[in-house]
């Protein structure tokens, strides 16, 4: 990049995707190109065949009960869309509470913004601890029970911010709003490439994430919901493939998750996506989430030694994200320096404006890590960090 090796430090907006992934695209239009659920020819059956088995990888990755509790949708924020249209339209009425986090993705504030206005509901918002503990980038759980009422329909939260790298702690969170008789959704965005999800475990309602964060191709998403919830569901949109009969006079929608999927899906995303979890299992989860955790202490040790620079998000539970500003200096500035020497960062509100305000800055230098990052890399951006500083201060 820029004629500089590559350091590519920004997998939380997007990951680098392995060779086996791929492959599988290639080999899907190559060799198996039709389209599924209807044709009776063999090539038509094929493609079905691996698009299901896709299904059923991820039912296993995240502990579902059901493969057809997997709905394949555009992306996670396709996914918060969707239940935020079709859970609203029939669950939610003048006068009903619905809660999100101060750290939440822009995609998970604007859709229940809308249901509020059409609804005539009220959107509440559970804040970060204040004061001192501000910088841990925490919520305020003692806060958050207190938002609970009679009148709270759903929880939307994410499992771990795009931004801080704060891993919330959803389980407990989740039954809290569960004994209010509220509904939980879950944005797994960041989580999944990270950490074990069982969604059974976790007790939530709803589940959403991306595929090309997960190794695996763009425009592929996924939406777990529990049966009954998506039983009770009307369709977001209609058309092919989610319906049983049509006729003037009335239409039958099919069984799930059909009953979600109209039109031709994204078949080789979702072949993509199941590869690239059968290739995350093969590397092993575990092993990668514990190598992200050293560089991100490797990181957060070396950066936090730079002087004027200050970490934002500092939750005794991260994922392997730091986001950083340095005193005086735009974060767009030393974004621009590090890409002129390969390095790849995020720079600005990473789509967390209201977290922006909350912390008085107008953006950050966010760094992001895979497992196929490496020491040396770290060593490449603190040592670019400073020569970026020494350049704008000069």
């Amino acid at each position: 990049m820029n004629g500089k090796p590559l350091v590519y430090l920004d997998s939380a907006a997007t990951a680098q995707k392995p060779t086996v992934v791929l492959k599988a695209l290639s080999d899907y239009y190559l060799k198996q190109n039709a389209n599924i659920h209807r044709g009776v020819y063999r090539l038509s059956q094929e493609s079905t065949v691996a698009f299901e088995k896709a299904r059923v990888v991820v039912q296993q990755f995240i502990g579902a009960r059901y493969a057809h509790e997997i709905v394949f949708t555009a992306g996670t924020t396709a996914s918060i869309n969707l239940v935020a249209s079709s859970f609203g339209k029939k669950f939610v009425n003048k006068g009903d509470e619905l809660l999100v986090s101060e750290m939440e993705h822009h995609s998970n504030i604007l859709p229940w913004q809308v249901l509020c206005q059409e609804r005539g509901a009220v959107l509440k918002v559970i804040p970060l601890k204040d004061k001192g503990e501000l910088d841990k980038g925490e919520l305020d759980l003692e806060a958050f029970k207190k938002l609970l009422g009679p009148k709270t329909k759903l929880l939307a939260l994410t499992q771990v911010s795009n931004t801080l790298g704060t891993v919330n702690p959803v389980t407990e969170m989740i039954a809290l709003a569960h004994a209010a008789g509220a509904a939980v959704l879950i944005d797994g965005a960041q989580a999944v490439p990270h950490m074990k999800v069982n969604v059974v475990a976790m007790d939530c309602d709803f589940y959403c994430f991306s595929g090309h964060k997960l190794y695996g191709p763009t425009g592929i998403g996924v939406l777990y919901g529990k049966e009954k919830w998506l039983k009770e569901l009307p369709p977001y949109q209609v058309g092919g493939g989610t319906i049983k009969t049509v006729r003037f006079s009335g239409t039958e929608y099919a069984e799930l998750p059909l009953k979600f999927e109209a039109g031709t899906p994204h078949i080789e995303g979702g072949i993509g996506l199941g590869v690239a979890i059968d290739y995350l299992n093969s590397v092993g989860l575990d092993l990668a989430g514990a190598y992200e955790q050293e560089l991100l202490r490797y990181a957060t040790e070396k950066l936090s030694a730079i002087g004027g620079l200050r970490i934002i998000g500092a939750a005794a539970y991260k994922a392997a994200v730091i986001s950083f500003v340095v005193d005086g200096l735009h974060a767009l500035d030393i974004g621009t320096i590090l890409d002129q020497q390969g390095i790849a960062v995020r720079t600005g509100h990473h789509c967390t404006q209201p977290l922006m305000e909350r912390f008085g800055i107008s953006g950050t230098v966010r760094a992001s890590f895979a497992f196929y990052n490496t020491f040396e890399e770290v060593d490449k951006l603190v040592d670019g960090v400073i020569k970026a500083l020494k350049m704008l201060r000069s």
